[in-house]
């Protein structure tokens, strides 16, 4: 039979265990991108636009991942009670429902759009940030109704192009 300490411990087992597959098995053509796009031209650095979306989508990473650890950090403690506990679990299916939501996103956009992007969901808020240099009101208007379309209540969201 399992108790409720043993189905907390598979629970983020499970989590970790897909996580550390997911950052094992991303290409590394990721990282590589930003050092490959930054060039030296009479000692100034110059950066790509490319470069800028995947800055957000790993600064983004890293702030996810601090997030689920120190989130880990809680639920292990015996500090907190059980209600904490649920609320922290709570919590976490919620990061890792909204970072799901996120990619989907991107994906849809890249295929309306043809450009990199990158989706940052906070609370209501919805933030886009789009790799094109063709900023026309009527493309920000069909993303944010694809965006729209995504959820159930009404988002708040913003477009922005480099």
């Amino acid at each position: 039979m399992i108790n409720k300490k043993n189905l907390w411990f598979l629970t983020l087992f499970s989590l970790v265990l897909v996580l550390s597959i997911y950052y094992v098995t991303m290409p590394n053509e990721i990282f590589d991108k930003n050092i490959k796009e930054t060039t030296t031209d009479n000692s100034t650095t110059k950066v790509e636009e490319t470069s800028i979306i995947s800055a957000l989508k790993v600064e983004d990473d890293n702030n996810v991942m601090d997030k689920i650890n120190s989130l880990k950090e809680k639920l292990t403690s015996t500090d907190i009670s059980t209600e904490e506990k649920n609320s922290v679990f709570e919590e976490l299916k919620l990061l890792n429902k909204n970072s799901s939501k996120e990619e989907t996103i991107e994906l849809k956009i890249k295929e309306l759009c043809n450009c990199e992007n990158f989706v940052k969901i906070d609370g209501d808020n919805i933030r886009v940030v789009l790799d094109s240099k063709d900023s026309n009101t009527s493309n920000a208007n069909n993303i944010m109704r694809l965006v729209q379309n995504e959820f159930d209540d009404k988002m708040y969201i913003s477009v922005k192009y480099n």
